[in-house]
Order: C-alpha cells, then sequence, then structure tokens
C-alpha cells in the first residue's frame, strides 16, 4: 500500500523534514517590521537550491487553478493559507503563517509555522497558543488503531471550547512521494471515526484556527484564502510517522525558535485524553 512507508523511505522522509525545517529557520531570521514578504520567498528558494533540494510548491498546480507561483505560502493576519509573497512588508503587530515545502531525493517535506512580527495583542497570543496547542493535541492522537477522526476530535474540542473558529475547507494530507497523499486529514471529526491509522503512515497535521469564525473565502487569485469576517488565523504544521506505539514528528521547530521567540505561551502539562 503506498500510504504504508517502508524504513527506507521513512528515512528520505526525514531528510526532506529536516530541510523544510532549516529553511523555515534561515527565513525566520529574517522576519521583521519592514521586510517585505517577496524577499522572505527568494531567501527560501536559494537556501533549499543550495541544498540540493527544489521547492516544492513552486509550480505546483490544481484542478482548474494556475500553478503556484512562489515558494512560500506567506499568509498575513486573515489569510489563512496560499497567500502570495509579494511587495507586502511585515508591520508591528503582525501575525504571519509561513508554509513550506521541499522535494529533495524524490520525497517531500512540509511544515509551517505562524510567526508574530515585533509584540503581539494578547488575543493574537491567545490564538497561536491554542493552534499550536491543537497541533500537539492532535499529534498526541495519532496512533496505530486509532483514526483519522480522533486527530480531527482533539484539534476541533480543543479550539472551539475556546470560541475559535476551526477551518474545516482546508485539510491535512499524507505525504510521501508525493506532495499530496492520502489520507486527508480534517481539523474536526469524532472519535474512532474514519480511516483507520497504521504504522508506516506518514501524515502532515495542520490545524487553521480563525479567531472569529470557521468559514473562509478564496481571492480572485483563485488561491489566498482568508477567514470570511476578516478575524485573524494561526496555522501550525507538523509532519509526522506512525509508529508501533505512538508517532514521531519528522520535522521541528527548534532550529526556528533559537532565532525567535514563540509567538505562544508554553503549556508543559498539556495532555490529551
Amino acid at each position: 500500500m503506498g500510504m504504508l512507508k517502508t524504513t527506507h523511505e521513512i528515512a528520505l522522509l526525514r531528510q526532506s523534514a529536516n530541510l523544510v525545517a532549516q529553511t523555515l529557520a534561515e527565513v525566520a531570521k529574517h522576519v521583521f517590521p519592514g521586510q517585505e514578504t517577496l524577499v522572505l520567498d527568494r531567501i527560501a528558494e536559494e537556501f533549499i537550491q543550495s541544498h540540493g533540494a527544489e521547492p516544492a510548491f513552486k509550480g505546483y498546480g490544481a484542478p482548474s487553478l494556475s500553478p503556484f507561483p512562489y515558494t512560500l505560502c506567506i499568509s498575513v493576519n486573515d489569510v489563512v493559507v496560499h497567500g502570495f509573497p509579494g511587495s507586502y512588508t511585515l508591520r508591528e503587530g503582525d501575525l504571519v503563517s509561513i508554509d513550506c515545502g521541499v522535494l529533495l531525493n524524490g520525497y517531500f517535506g512540509d511544515s509551517a509555522y505562524t510567526f508574530g512580527v515585533g509584540d503581539l495583542s494578547p488575543e493574537k497570543i491567545r490564538l497561536c497558543t491554542a493552534t499550536y496547542e491543537a497541533l500537539q493535541l492532535g499529534i498526541s492522537a495519532a496512533c496505530p488503531h486509532g483514526t483519522v477522526g480522533d486527530i480531527g476530535f482533539a484539534i476541533q474540542r480543543h479550539c472551539e471550547v475556546q470560541g475559535l473558529g476551526v477551518v474545516r475547507d482546508l485539510v491535512g494530507h499524507g505525504i510521501g512521494s508525493k506532495l499530496h497523499e492520502t489520507p486527508q486529514i480534517p481539523n474536526f471529526g469524532r472519535p474512532r471515526k474514519g480511516r483507520r491509522l497504521r504504522k508506516g503512515m506518514t501524515l502532515c497535521v495542520e490545524p487553521m484556527i480563525n479567531l472569529g469564525t470557521s468559514d473562509v473565502v478564496i481571492d480572485a487569485d483563485g488561491w489566498t484564502v482568508r477567514s470570511a469576517d476578516g478575524s485573524d488565523s494561526a496555522h501550525y504544521e507538523h509532519m509526522i510517522c506512525i509508529n508501533s506505539d505512538g508517532s514521531e514528528i519528522l520535522t521541528t521547530f527548534e532550529y526556528i525558535e533559537q532565532h525567535i521567540t514563540p509567538p505562544y505561551k508554553m503549556n508543559e502539562t498539556l495532555t490529551y485524553g
């Protein structure tokens, strides 16, 4: 089955995951007020290519859409995902979600991190904290003989009890020799429902959470997804592998957080259940 990866394939995916984490860390050094988002895109592309890989998103196509024209998805404030880099300059208090993909040795890496630019409002910190915690809870729920619904339920429950909007129109996914593989990983669900998880599955878990409504709208470019009410959005993404007793996180935020202060508050006692 293509969803179940061999030890060799997982080793290659781990390399891709490490490179995408390093790329986001390189970009993190340049996230500050006054920075043009297109500059961040160029930094990422050069870094990826200098490590013998290719940007996974640039030229990526989807049915009825023109190919994505950039290396990074850079999504500021009310943009949920798939924002275009451009002439916009980051401002104090912005939230900026940066999603990056790489293709190395035939296998993909994919990860996203929401940065705070300068000082953030308490509400933006609350949003980032809840989204980061939801990521951790979703990963904790991913185990052999569990289900996709267990992951989604953990994310949904944690965020909705705090009055946040869990985006339903966008999902996580399997990953391997293709950027987007089955199964889809929604950020909502019911326990013990949906596809059963098995050892060897490699997945991207990526809660996309809004301060307001869960509804989204799409810009005229066909790619940029925004919260329908203009509320701020946050997005964190890890690659994981289901193993014999739980899951292993293949990507890391440690490289990023060597250069920036996390925009969320850590909760060491957070547990799933």
